[in-house]
């Protein structure tokens, strides 16, 4: 589960989407430490309906990553200072994050895709993560094919940027590995009337995303499960690799 209550879906009364805040979450390996992740939405349209709990909408969406400073491990905040003080733009900030690229599962030229009404029918839903009776008011899903990294016009930092990817997806079970197809389905809370003055600081707060150091509003997400419910965890052969990689790179670039 992503960190909980940090998505939402914000209309008018008429029922017209005007915003979608969606998840985010923090991944952390042995190689270079805690990574954020965020979905990013860079468009929406759509509409709900409170009387029969209908909703749909459009998006575009776009995978960031970066490495903030808080949780690193205190070798490479060594490197990062170097990096900051660099003429390359490293993935430490938001700013600069690694963007990974999205569209319509099979539809590489399509970049929007839907969220409809109902639990996804592309897989089978394990117990533990049905909420019907928690609760929950709707609940929509989502389905998006996962492409390239975004390239930055620095070669140096596409080359940075693709291993930590490679270590975000070990520890992430390939979440965000090109060509897999990410699904998941979201409920939804009792609708409420928009605070204003909440929403904006809401949205603000979340902007530069949960970071390691302040952690997300309302708890972390659950930990990675593989469907039977038993935990997944990653082969320490792997992690090793992983950090010889990142080793290699900065020892080659510094």
């Amino acid at each position: 589960m992503f960190a909980p209550n940090i998505s939402r879906l914000g209309y008018t009364d008429e029922g017209r989407v005007y915003s979608i805040i969606c998840p985010q979450q923090g991944v952390c390996s042995p190689a270079i430490g805690c990574l954020n992740f965020e979905v990013t939405v860079t468009g929406q349209r759509g509409w709900a309906n409170e009387t029969d709990l209908t909703l749909a909408a459009d998006m575009e969406v776009t995978g960031k990553i970066w490495v903030p400073s808080a949780k690193q491990k205190t070798l490479y905040k060594v490197f990062w200072e170097i990096f900051k003080h660099s003429s390359h733009a490293f993935p430490s900030s938001k700013e600069h994050a690694i963007e990974v690229t999205t569209f319509r599962p099979g539809q590489p030229d399509q970049p929007i895709f839907p969220l409809l009404k109902g639990q996804s029918k592309t897989f089978p839903i394990p117990d533990f993560a049905k909420h019907e009776d928690d609760g929950a008011w709707s609940v929509g899903n989502l389905a998006v094919e996962i492409g390239p990294i975004k390239p930055t016009g620095d070669s140096t930092v596409d080359k940075f940027n693709e291993l930590v990817l490679e270590v975000f997806n070990l520890g992430a079970g390939n979440m965000l590995k090109q060509g897999n197809t990410l699904t998941w389905n979201v409920w939804f809370n009792q609708p409420e009337l928009v605070d204003q003055e909440e929403w904006a600081a809401h949205a603000e707060k979340w902007r530069q995303s949960i970071d390691a150091d302040h952690g997300s509003p309302d708890g972390e997400g659950t930990a990675a499960r593989y469907f039977d419910g038993s935990p997944f965890s990653v082969v320490q052969s792997l992690e090793d690799q992983e950090i010889k990689k990142i080793t290699s790179f900065i020892k080659s670039h510094l």
